[in-house]
């Protein structure tokens, strides 16, 4: 609704050359999650930024990821909490440095850890997107 509401005031004040671009951007940066790949690099920023951070496990051949991925990690709902709430750690068990305690049997695995690296709440398994939505709640309230 609001890009409606922005291209209709493009076109009254003639700002299509400007606003356009602009507008177009601003859709591609909420597209996709901010995946960080190594843990203490993500500490780092959580720290810095006052943030919690979001782990999730996978493994390249995980049938059970690529559909968590298609079904809640690329649905708007989820993209802008994610980017908003927390650091997101995309690790996979084929590819990245996994610390030790935590598990990577059993994936997709779901992490959700405070700045001071203490784990508040953790779950596994792919869910759709209202799911994964119940899950980011269940974590926040683990937390308090």
């Amino acid at each position: 609704m609001r890009y409606i509401i922005l291209m209709l005031l493009c076109v009254k004040y003639r700002m299509k050359k400007f606003l356009l671009p602009m507008l177009f951007m601003s859709s591609l940066l909420a597209s996709e999650i901010n995946w960080i790949h190594d843990y203490d690099d993500a500490l780092e920023i959580a720290k810095q930024q006052n943030k919690d951070i979001y782990i999730f496990i996978g493994a390249d051949d995980c049938r059970f990821c690529v559909l968590f991925k298609k079904k809640a990690l690329s649905k708007k709902a989820v993209i802008e909490r994610l980017n908003e709430e927390y650091i997101s750690v995309y690790l996979s068990r084929d590819q990245h440095i996994i610390p030790f305690h935590f598990e990577t049997q059993g994936v997709p695995r779901h992490y959700f850890v405070g700045s001071d690296g203490k784990v508040f709440h953790d779950d596994r398994g792919s869910r759709e997107e209202d799911g994964f939505l119940s899950i980011l709640d269940e974590a926040e309230l683990q937390k308090e």
